[in-house]
């Protein structure tokens, strides 16, 4: 056994007055002697069960309140020990086992034992929703087993090298609590959608489903805390000026998702702090490759080729850069892949004149979130590329919820989705995956691409260990999904997070979605 410890609301003020305004007073509130942070988010949090979903909103709140047996930190990212403080690995690469921290107790007082890890697997495993897909091609619950209180093994059925970087984000819940909350044998999803049952540094005090989501320190929290801080009030602002009045006016003390002018405008304003660095964020425009009409991959090249690059840079304020590759660039194996699209309208016309629609006259949909100013422009891009291939773009906004429902099935995918997409891992698999014909209907996999070749491509990298072998596989993939045309591939934007000067402790990994936050490490000074 090689032995391995750790690894990898109001309304605006004017623009002019942003440089020079101060807030009239801390944001932060204050309850029974306790400093409270209030947070400003665009981005509802429609549930908490870790088994069930996540995106940026819902990942934020759940490693709050949950823990995981490793944690991504720092940049780039590494992996640490967290609830598992070592592990072995078996020499042929099957069988991981883990050795858990002690001391470690669930928000009810509970121990987090082996069984509870066992369990927690067990039952996204079973669910085959949120995190499943990465792990669920290798593992299967039988083979995970509770050895000691704590100690527990997992045994895959092939060698399967990024095992270890997908196990941040599987958090441990208390099955006790859980099955405690069953309704009908739904191992407690109807539950957890306003509940939690974690360990994590903060516990879920009151739920204002669209309004608000408050969380309280778990003061008997096991690793501790750096400095002080009693709660974090996680308030919904959809409007990005709204946002930025609030930050600006004492408000919140930290927000996140302005828009690109309001974010260089707030950066200017004198106790002010925000971090911009590179995500492994990518920005596409989706096409449903089943769809009625954007199924023609000549249809979708012409788009492709017509669409001005150059303006995605512009709506940042040039805090972006375009796609090289489906890979964005911290992920291992990336390549710049040899003609990737950019505007040329000759080569738009070619490809349209091969279509089944070669003179245009056809409308194409264009859904994007509700209240996003960046995506509600590139919307505009659209409409102004296609004019000259004919082709007219019906902009829709909706919620991000009904944006997910809507791409969830292949039926009502529209022609054409807003999605950034944030790969939950360094390794090439975390994005590879994410064509595979097990990612469709996720928001991540809403072009519902299906191609023998490439899935046979993507599932004999995933199963090579041997990294030599698998690099020049992950090139010829991202040359392949390159040719197939799914989506538009756009820009890795930087991220945009503005917070007071009061706020401290804030800690940055690339692995983290562009708006998520980790609230552990942050206190008020």
């Amino acid at each position: 056994m090689r032995k391995l410890i750790g690894v990898a609301l109001v309304a605006g003020l004017t623009a002019a007055s942003f440089a020079i305004a101060s807030p009239s007073a801390q944001a932060f509130e204050r309850r029974d002697g306790q400093k409270i942070l209030v947070t400003a988010q665009r981005q509802a949090v429609p549930t908490m069960d870790p088994s069930v979903k996540y995106d940026a909103s819902i990942r934020t709140m759940q490693q709050a309140m949950y823990d995981a047996l490793l944690k991504y930190v720092d940049t780039p990212p590494r992996i640490v020990p967290w609830l598992a403080e070592s592990y072995d690995v078996s020499d042929d690469g099957l069988t991981y086992t883990f050795h858990l921290v002690k001391g470690a107790k669930f928000h009810n007082g509970d121990p987090v034992d082996a069984e509870a890890v066992r369990w927690s697997f067990e039952r996204t495993l079973k669910l085959g929703k949120g995190p499943a897909w990465m792990l669920n091609a290798f593992l299967k619950a039988e083979n995970i087993k509770a050895v000691d209180a704590q100690t527990v093994t997992f045994t895959l059925d092939r060698p399967f090298a990024p095992f270890t970087s997908f196990l941040p984000w599987w958090y441990i819940m208390n099955p006790k609590q859980v099955l405690a909350n069953e309704v009908d044998g739904d191992l407690g999803q109807k539950w957890l959608i306003e509940n939690e049952a974690g360990s994590g540094p903060y516990r879920l005090k009151r739920v204002e489903q669209g309004t608000l989501y408050e969380l309280e320190r778990f003061d008997g929290y096991w690793r501790g805390f750096e400095g002080k801080l009693g709660g974090i009030i996680y308030k919904l602002i959809r409007e990005s000026s709204a946002q930025r009045a609030a930050l600006m006016r004492g408000e919140a003390d930290l927000v996140t998702g302005l828009s690109p002018d309001e974010f260089d405008q707030v950066a200017k304003a004198k106790g002010v702090v925000t971090s911009t660095q590179p995500a492994l964020t990518a920005f596409g425009i989706k096409f449903n490759t089943q769809g009625k009409l954007t199924s023609d991959i000549n249809l979708r090249k012409a788009v492709a080729y017509a669409f001005d690059y150059d303006a995605l840079i512009k709506i940042y304020n040039g805090r972006a850069v375009l796609q090289s590759s489906p890979f964005t660039d911290a992920i291992l194996g990336k390549i710049d892949v040899p003609g990737m699209p950019r505007k040329d309208m000759a080569k738009a016309k070619e490809f349209l004149a091969k279509s089944k629609h070669p003179n245009g006259g056809i409308e194409l949909e264009y859904v994007y979130v509700q209240g996003l100013e960046e995506e509600r422009l590139m919307g505009l891009i659209l409409i102004d590329s296609l004019k000259e291939l004919n082709i007219t773009v019906k902009m829709v906004p909706l919620t991000w919820a009904n944006m997910v429902a809507r791409g969830s099935k292949v039926e009502t995918s529209p022609d054409m989705i807003a999605i950034f997409a944030t790969p939950v891992s360094i390794d090439p698999d975390a994005v590879a995956i994410q064509y595979h014909p097990s990612s469709q209907g996720a928001y991540y996999g809403v072009h519902w691409l299906d191609d023998p070749e490439l899935t046979k491509m993507i599932e004999e990298a995933r199963f090579t260990t041997d990294w030599a072998k698998r690099e020049p596989m992950y090139a010829e993939i991202q040359k392949k999904i390159v040719d197939l045309q799914p989506e538009i591939f756009g820009m890795m934007r930087e991220r945009r997070i503005a917070y007071r000067d009061w706020v401290k402790g804030y800690e940055y990994s690339p692995v983290r979605m562009t708006e998520e936050v980790d609230f552990y490490p942050l206190y008020i000074e």
